[in-house]
């Protein structure tokens, strides 16, 4: 599989500067923008926590070849659409909505869990990777593994991968990372 999770910067500032009315209304504009995305490309969105967005593929349609592809294409699309997100719909001058993006890709082990409310969830080292892809992003970024820059042999026809360099990823160590 692989793994996709975005966070929108400054989110923390943004929920004590706007009413939570004005909170709800951009997650919902930028949201379903995604939800759009992930649909059109096959990309299956596992969950939203907060400003934070969870989408994955080769889990519930079979992608072998492609699903990093898909992933990066998801990625770039979802970044455009932040970009042109609008935070505050009434006081444009508080801007865009900007987002860090992180991918990785791996196995992972899906299931449901829990008994009073079931919850269907992905567990394994992947999910954790593709989070700390993320934190360590950059805004308007997309970053991704070594793991994930080598899964896809059709990455150069379409997607450009910058090497980032080795960074430290807390509970990883050094880590061979890309910008797409």
């Amino acid at each position: 599989v692989t793994i996709f999770f975005s966070d929108i910067v400054g989110f923390t500032t943004m929920s004590c500067d706007l009413a939570p009315g004005k909170i709800s209304d951009m997650l919902d504009r930028l949201y379903s923008v995604f939800d759009r995305l992930s649909h059109e490309l096959g990309i299956y969105k596992l969950e939203t926590i907060g400003d934070a967005y969870m989408a994955i593929t080769n889990l519930v349609e079979e992608q072998e070849h492609q699903h990093a592809l898909l992933i990066a294409r998801f990625a770039i699309e979802a970044l455009y659409a932040a970009n042109s997100t609008l935070i505050d719909t009434e006081a444009p001058e508080k801007g865009y909505v900007q987002i860090r993006v992180g991918i990785h890709s791996g196995p992972i082990v899906a299931n449901v869990v829990g008994t009073r409310r079931p919850k269907y969830t992905l567990f394994g080292d992947t999910v954790n990777t593709a989070s700390r892809m993320e934190s360590n992003s950059l805004p308007s970024k997309i970053h991704c593994s070594l793991v994930t820059a080598n899964s896809n042999y059709d990455w150069a026809k379409e997607i450009v991968l910058l090497p980032r360099g080795d960074i430290e990823v807390k509970g990883k160590g050094l880590m061979k990372t890309f910008w797409i």
